[in-house]
Protein backbone atom coordinates (compact mmCIF):
# COMPACT_ATOMS: atom_id res chain seq x y z
CA UNK A 1 0.00 0.00 0.00
CA UNK A 2 1.32 3.50 -0.79
CA UNK A 3 2.18 5.70 2.17
CA UNK A 4 1.10 9.32 2.33
CA UNK A 5 2.50 12.17 4.41
CA UNK A 6 0.86 15.41 5.55
CA UNK A 7 2.27 18.83 6.37
CA UNK A 8 0.16 21.73 7.65
CA UNK A 9 1.07 25.34 8.25
CA UNK A 10 -1.63 26.86 10.47
CA UNK A 11 -1.49 30.61 10.92
CA UNK A 12 -3.40 33.63 12.14
CA UNK A 13 -4.75 34.44 8.70
CA UNK A 14 -4.88 31.11 6.83
CA UNK A 15 -4.02 27.41 6.91
CA UNK A 16 -2.28 25.38 4.21
CA UNK A 17 -2.03 21.59 3.88
CA UNK A 18 0.39 19.68 1.65
CA UNK A 19 0.18 15.94 0.93
CA UNK A 20 3.21 14.04 -0.34
CA UNK A 21 3.96 10.46 -1.27
CA UNK A 22 6.92 8.45 0.02
CA UNK A 23 9.11 9.63 -2.87
CA UNK A 24 8.77 13.29 -1.98
CA UNK A 25 6.24 14.18 -4.67
CA UNK A 26 3.68 16.78 -3.62
CA UNK A 27 0.34 15.34 -4.72
CA UNK A 28 -2.10 17.94 -3.43
CA UNK A 29 -2.39 21.31 -1.71
CA UNK A 30 -5.40 22.64 0.18
CA UNK A 31 -6.18 25.86 2.02
CA UNK A 32 -8.40 26.87 4.92
CA UNK A 33 -9.07 29.72 7.30
CA UNK A 34 -7.15 30.81 10.43
CA UNK A 35 -6.54 28.28 13.20
CA UNK A 36 -4.38 29.87 15.85
CA UNK A 37 -6.66 29.58 18.92
CA UNK A 38 -8.93 26.96 20.51
CA UNK A 39 -9.72 28.66 23.82
CA UNK A 40 -13.45 29.07 23.16
CA UNK A 41 -16.02 26.81 21.52
CA UNK A 42 -16.22 29.22 18.58
CA UNK A 43 -12.43 29.22 18.18
CA UNK A 44 -12.32 25.42 18.43
CA UNK A 45 -14.95 25.11 15.72
CA UNK A 46 -13.00 27.52 13.50
CA UNK A 47 -9.83 25.53 14.16
CA UNK A 48 -11.46 22.20 13.24
CA UNK A 49 -13.01 23.67 10.10
CA UNK A 50 -9.69 25.13 8.98
CA UNK A 51 -7.81 21.86 9.45
CA UNK A 52 -10.42 19.56 7.95
CA UNK A 53 -11.12 21.99 5.12
CA UNK A 54 -7.52 22.30 3.97
CA UNK A 55 -6.95 18.53 4.27
CA UNK A 56 -10.06 17.85 2.19
CA UNK A 57 -8.82 20.30 -0.42
CA UNK A 58 -5.39 18.66 -0.56
CA UNK A 59 -6.96 15.19 -0.79
CA UNK A 60 -9.25 16.31 -3.61
CA UNK A 61 -6.31 17.65 -5.60
CA UNK A 62 -4.36 14.46 -4.91
CA UNK A 63 -7.26 12.21 -5.93
CA UNK A 64 -7.52 10.69 -2.45
CA UNK A 65 -10.55 9.94 -0.26
CA UNK A 66 -10.36 12.37 2.67
CA UNK A 67 -12.76 10.24 4.71
CA UNK A 68 -10.70 7.07 4.34
CA UNK A 69 -7.06 8.19 4.22
CA UNK A 70 -4.64 7.40 7.02
CA UNK A 71 -1.30 9.18 6.90
CA UNK A 72 1.98 7.46 7.70
CA UNK A 73 3.07 10.69 9.38
CA UNK A 74 1.65 14.18 9.81
CA UNK A 75 3.29 17.36 11.08
CA UNK A 76 1.41 20.54 11.94
CA UNK A 77 3.18 23.79 12.69
CA UNK A 78 0.67 26.08 14.37
CA UNK A 79 0.78 29.75 15.23
CA UNK A 80 0.46 29.99 18.98
CA UNK A 81 2.01 26.55 19.47
CA UNK A 82 0.57 23.10 20.15
CA UNK A 83 -1.03 23.78 23.54
CA UNK A 84 -4.54 22.26 23.84
CA UNK A 85 -4.53 21.20 20.17
CA UNK A 86 -2.97 17.72 20.17
CA UNK A 87 -6.10 15.99 21.51
CA UNK A 88 -8.36 17.78 19.02
CA UNK A 89 -6.10 16.86 16.12
CA UNK A 90 -5.97 13.22 17.22
CA UNK A 91 -9.75 13.11 16.84
CA UNK A 92 -9.93 14.63 13.34
CA UNK A 93 -6.74 13.32 11.68
CA UNK A 94 -5.89 9.66 11.16
CA UNK A 95 -2.12 9.32 11.25
CA UNK A 96 0.34 6.72 12.52
CA UNK A 97 2.62 9.53 13.71
CA UNK A 98 1.26 12.94 14.68
CA UNK A 99 3.71 15.74 15.40
CA UNK A 100 2.31 19.09 16.56
CA UNK A 101 4.70 22.01 16.97
CA UNK A 102 4.83 25.78 16.55
CA UNK A 103 5.38 27.59 13.29
CA UNK A 104 9.11 28.38 13.54
CA UNK A 105 10.47 24.79 13.10
CA UNK A 106 8.46 24.21 9.94
CA UNK A 107 9.48 27.60 8.57
CA UNK A 108 13.13 26.65 9.11
CA UNK A 109 12.73 23.20 7.60
CA UNK A 110 11.02 24.59 4.53
CA UNK A 111 13.32 27.55 4.06
CA UNK A 112 16.50 25.43 4.20
CA UNK A 113 15.04 22.20 2.78
CA UNK A 114 15.60 20.39 6.07
CA UNK A 115 19.27 21.37 6.44
CA UNK A 116 20.81 22.96 9.57
CA UNK A 117 20.80 26.73 9.83
CA UNK A 118 18.68 29.66 10.94
CA UNK A 119 15.46 31.29 9.80
CA UNK A 120 14.36 34.82 10.65
CA UNK A 121 10.60 35.32 10.42
CA UNK A 122 9.37 38.89 10.19
CA UNK A 123 5.64 39.29 9.63
CA UNK A 124 3.43 41.14 12.10
CA UNK A 125 5.93 40.06 14.74
CA UNK A 126 9.43 38.60 14.60
CA UNK A 127 11.41 35.57 15.74
CA UNK A 128 14.60 33.73 14.84
CA UNK A 129 14.88 29.96 15.09
CA UNK A 130 17.72 27.59 14.35
CA UNK A 131 18.81 23.96 14.35
CA UNK A 132 22.35 22.60 14.10
CA UNK A 133 23.77 19.31 12.79
CA UNK A 134 23.43 17.77 16.27
CA UNK A 135 19.68 18.51 16.14
CA UNK A 136 19.87 21.09 18.92
CA UNK A 137 17.50 24.02 18.51
CA UNK A 138 17.41 27.58 19.79
CA UNK A 139 15.27 30.65 19.39
CA UNK A 140 15.48 34.38 19.96
CA UNK A 141 12.64 36.91 20.02
CA UNK A 142 9.00 36.12 19.44
CA UNK A 143 7.99 37.89 22.64
CA UNK A 144 4.87 39.50 21.22
CA UNK A 145 4.05 43.12 20.43
CA UNK A 146 3.99 44.27 24.08
CA UNK A 147 7.50 43.12 24.96
CA UNK A 148 9.37 42.66 21.70
CA UNK A 149 8.82 41.63 18.08
CA UNK A 150 11.61 44.02 17.08
CA UNK A 151 11.84 44.50 13.33
CA UNK A 152 8.37 43.11 12.69
CA UNK A 153 5.67 45.05 10.88
CA UNK A 154 3.87 46.17 14.05
CA UNK A 155 7.17 47.38 15.53
CA UNK A 156 7.95 49.30 12.32
CA UNK A 157 4.56 51.04 12.43
CA UNK A 158 4.93 51.83 16.12
CA UNK A 159 8.23 53.58 15.36
CA UNK A 160 6.61 55.45 12.47
CA UNK A 161 3.70 56.60 14.64
CA UNK A 162 6.14 57.81 17.30
CA UNK A 163 8.08 59.78 14.70
CA UNK A 164 4.93 61.31 13.21
CA UNK A 165 3.45 62.08 16.62
CA UNK A 166 6.61 63.82 17.85
CA UNK A 167 6.63 66.07 14.77
CA UNK A 168 2.93 66.80 15.22
CA UNK A 169 3.61 67.91 18.79
CA UNK A 170 6.45 70.17 17.68
CA UNK A 171 9.49 68.40 19.11
CA UNK A 172 10.31 65.93 16.33
CA UNK A 173 11.77 66.15 12.86
CA UNK A 174 9.57 66.64 9.77
CA UNK A 175 8.57 63.42 8.01
CA UNK A 176 6.34 62.38 5.13
CA UNK A 177 5.06 59.58 7.36
CA UNK A 178 2.52 61.87 9.05
CA UNK A 179 0.63 62.74 5.87
CA UNK A 180 0.80 59.17 4.58
CA UNK A 181 -0.55 57.69 7.81
CA UNK A 182 -3.39 60.19 8.02
CA UNK A 183 -4.37 59.75 4.38
CA UNK A 184 -4.37 55.96 4.65
CA UNK A 185 -6.21 55.73 7.99
CA UNK A 186 -8.67 58.61 7.66
CA UNK A 187 -7.69 59.86 11.11
CA UNK A 188 -7.86 63.60 11.91
CA UNK A 189 -4.41 63.67 13.47
CA UNK A 190 -1.68 61.27 14.53
CA UNK A 191 -2.90 61.70 18.10
CA UNK A 192 -6.35 60.59 16.91
CA UNK A 193 -4.80 57.64 15.05
CA UNK A 194 -2.82 56.64 18.13
CA UNK A 195 -6.01 56.45 20.20
CA UNK A 196 -7.79 54.50 17.47
CA UNK A 197 -5.01 51.90 17.64
CA UNK A 198 -6.28 50.99 21.11
CA UNK A 199 -9.73 50.13 19.75
CA UNK A 200 -11.16 47.09 17.92
CA UNK A 201 -11.31 49.28 14.80
CA UNK A 202 -7.54 48.84 14.47
CA UNK A 203 -6.52 45.27 15.36
CA UNK A 204 -2.81 44.43 15.28
CA UNK A 205 -2.93 43.07 11.75
CA UNK A 206 -4.43 46.32 10.43
CA UNK A 207 -1.86 48.43 12.27
CA UNK A 208 0.94 46.19 10.97
CA UNK A 209 -0.27 46.66 7.39
CA UNK A 210 0.76 50.33 7.63
CA UNK A 211 4.38 49.15 7.41
CA UNK A 212 3.95 49.33 3.63
CA UNK A 213 3.62 53.10 4.02
CA UNK A 214 6.95 53.23 5.83
CA UNK A 215 8.56 51.40 2.94
CA UNK A 216 6.97 53.77 0.41
CA UNK A 217 8.23 56.76 2.40
CA UNK A 218 11.72 55.26 2.54
CA UNK A 219 11.71 54.66 -1.21
CA UNK A 220 10.82 58.33 -1.64
CA UNK A 221 13.86 59.28 0.42
CA UNK A 222 12.25 60.19 3.76
CA UNK A 223 15.15 60.14 6.26
CA UNK A 224 13.09 58.99 9.24
CA UNK A 225 11.48 56.15 7.29
CA UNK A 226 14.92 55.03 6.09
CA UNK A 227 16.17 55.16 9.69
CA UNK A 228 13.27 53.02 10.90
CA UNK A 229 13.90 50.36 8.25
CA UNK A 230 17.62 50.38 9.06
CA UNK A 231 16.86 49.86 12.75
CA UNK A 232 14.43 47.05 11.90
CA UNK A 233 17.05 45.32 9.75
CA UNK A 234 19.61 45.65 12.52
CA UNK A 235 17.24 44.15 15.11
CA UNK A 236 16.36 41.19 12.86
CA UNK A 237 20.03 40.49 12.18
CA UNK A 238 20.70 40.65 15.93
CA UNK A 239 18.10 37.91 16.50
CA UNK A 240 19.86 35.70 13.97
CA UNK A 241 23.25 36.29 15.59
CA UNK A 242 21.79 35.44 19.00
CA UNK A 243 20.62 32.06 17.69
CA UNK A 244 23.94 31.47 15.96
CA UNK A 245 25.83 32.11 19.19
CA UNK A 246 23.81 29.36 20.88
CA UNK A 247 24.14 26.73 18.16
CA UNK A 248 27.12 27.36 15.93
CA UNK A 249 29.91 28.62 18.15
CA UNK A 250 32.87 28.74 18.36
CA UNK A 251 33.03 27.88 14.64
CA UNK A 252 30.30 28.90 12.17
CA UNK A 253 29.56 25.28 11.26
CA UNK A 254 31.14 21.85 11.36
CA UNK A 255 32.45 22.34 7.81
CA UNK A 256 33.82 25.80 8.52
CA UNK A 257 31.39 27.29 6.00
CA UNK A 258 29.05 30.21 6.80
CA UNK A 259 25.76 29.24 8.41
CA UNK A 260 22.78 29.87 6.09
CA UNK A 261 20.17 32.26 7.47
CA UNK A 262 16.90 32.28 5.52
CA UNK A 263 14.45 35.13 5.72
CA UNK A 264 10.68 34.86 5.37
CA UNK A 265 7.68 37.08 6.07
CA UNK A 266 6.06 40.16 4.61
CA UNK A 267 8.58 42.60 6.09
CA UNK A 268 11.27 41.24 3.77
CA UNK A 269 9.26 42.29 0.72
CA UNK A 270 10.83 45.68 1.28
CA UNK A 271 13.88 45.79 -0.99
CA UNK A 272 15.43 48.45 1.21
CA UNK A 273 15.01 46.49 4.44
CA UNK A 274 16.20 43.23 2.86
CA UNK A 275 19.36 44.87 1.53
CA UNK A 276 20.05 46.43 4.93
CA UNK A 277 19.36 43.10 6.65
CA UNK A 278 21.87 41.34 4.39
CA UNK A 279 24.49 43.99 5.11
CA UNK A 280 23.94 43.86 8.86
CA UNK A 281 23.80 40.06 8.99
CA UNK A 282 26.93 39.46 6.91
CA UNK A 283 28.99 42.27 8.43
CA UNK A 284 30.60 39.76 10.74
CA UNK A 285 31.83 36.28 9.82
CA UNK A 286 29.73 33.16 10.00
CA UNK A 287 26.27 33.98 8.62
CA UNK A 288 25.02 34.33 5.07
CA UNK A 289 21.50 35.45 4.09
CA UNK A 290 19.63 33.12 1.77
CA UNK A 291 16.22 33.15 0.12
CA UNK A 292 13.88 30.37 1.29
CA UNK A 293 13.76 27.16 -0.74
CA UNK A 294 10.24 26.06 0.26
CA UNK A 295 7.32 27.55 2.16
CA UNK A 296 6.46 26.56 5.77
CA UNK A 297 3.74 24.08 4.71
CA UNK A 298 6.30 22.15 2.68
CA UNK A 299 8.59 22.45 5.69
CA UNK A 300 5.90 20.75 7.77
CA UNK A 301 5.78 17.97 5.18
CA UNK A 302 9.55 17.56 5.45
CA UNK A 303 9.22 17.34 9.23
CA UNK A 304 6.54 14.65 8.79
CA UNK A 305 9.02 12.63 6.75
CA UNK A 306 11.80 13.28 9.26
CA UNK A 307 9.64 12.16 12.20
CA UNK A 308 9.60 8.60 10.86
CA UNK A 309 13.03 8.56 9.23
CA UNK A 310 11.63 8.60 5.69
CA UNK A 311 13.33 11.72 4.34
CA UNK A 312 13.14 11.75 0.51
CA UNK A 313 15.94 12.90 -1.77
CA UNK A 314 14.01 16.04 -2.63
CA UNK A 315 10.59 17.64 -2.86
CA UNK A 316 8.91 17.91 -6.26
CA UNK A 317 5.44 18.77 -7.49
CA UNK A 318 3.49 16.07 -9.28
CA UNK A 319 2.28 18.61 -11.82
Amino acid sequence: MPRYFLGIDGGQSSTKAVIGDENGRILGVGRGGPCNHVATSEARSRFVNAITGCVRGACFEAGLDAAAIRFASACLGLSGGPANKQAILSEILASDRLLVTHDAPIALSGALAGEPGIVVIAGTGSIAFGRNAEDRTARAGGWGYLFGDEGGAFWIVRQALRAALSWEEGWGRPTALRAMLLDHSGARSINDLMHRCYTPEFPRARVASFSLLVNHAAESGDPLALKILAEAAHELAALARAVSSQLFQPTPSSSGQPVPCAYIGGVFRSRILLALFRQSLERGLGLVATAPTHDPATGALLEAYRAVGAIPQGIVRRF
